[in-house]
């Protein structure tokens, strides 16, 4: 199964990926965590990125088709942040051919403005290794400390308001020719992606099914 796994910043895409790929034994590519990684080794790649993630911009395709052609093979995948327009889709089409593998699902996590802010203003995230948290549905064990290694646990800088809503507009312009480029193709399953991680993954599973 090769599944491409779509949304705005604070879909839940990160979770459910995560989720998914355990489930159904797929390997999980995710850019942003592969992006943040970079910025934190300070590697070339990190730098170039690094200020349109403070931004809130998005990478731009020539980098971000790179990176995918690198770390896609014949296994199954579950792919978390990539495409997110037009362009990289076919981009995606094109290397995938080259590989003799097709998208079996394109699932669309749909939320609003509220939610994300909701979700993204109250998101920690470990300075150390990374792990993620949530003031009101995921919080700590010890205020400001990380669960897994006792780190200390930060905002991201572009999970401020300012940022976020900058993000959602950048998602709304981008997400409507790719929206109906999987549908046409029959591949585009829509997901009630508000409310708790466990019901968003049951509506998927289901679909999937």
């Amino acid at each position: 199964m090769k599944i491409i796994l779509f949304g705005a910043p604070g879909s839940g895409k990160g979770t459910q990926a995560i989720v998914l790929s355990e489930n159904y034994k797929l390997k999980r590519i995710s850019l942003g965590d592969i992006f943040r990684e970079e910025v934190k080794k300070d590697s070339p790649l990190g730098k170039e990125v690094k200020n349109y993630m403070e931004k809130g911009l998005l990478v731009p395709d020539t980098l971000v088709s790179k990176v995918v052609e690198e770390n896609l093979n014949e296994e199954n995948f579950i792919l978390d942040g990539y495409p997110r327009n037009l362009n990289q889709a076919k981009t995606l089409d094109a290397i995938l051919e080259k590989k003799g593998a097709n998208i079996d699902a394109f699932i669309y996590l749909e939320v609003d403005e509220p939610t994300i802010l909701e979700r993204l203003t109250k998101r920690l995230v470990c300075k150390k290794c990374g792990a993620n948290y949530h003031l009101i549905n995921m919080p700590p064990k010890k205020t400001g400390l990380c669960d897994k290694c006792s780190s200390e646990l930060i905002q991201r800088k572009d999970d401020t308001p300012e940022v976020i809503k900058k993000r959602w507009e950048v998602f709304l312009n981008e997400n409507k020719s790719l929206l109906e480029y999987y549908k046409k193709k029959k591949k585009l399953v829509a997901i009630d992606a508000r409310g708790d991680k466990d019901i968003v993954l049951a509506r998927i599973k289901d679909k999937l099914s």
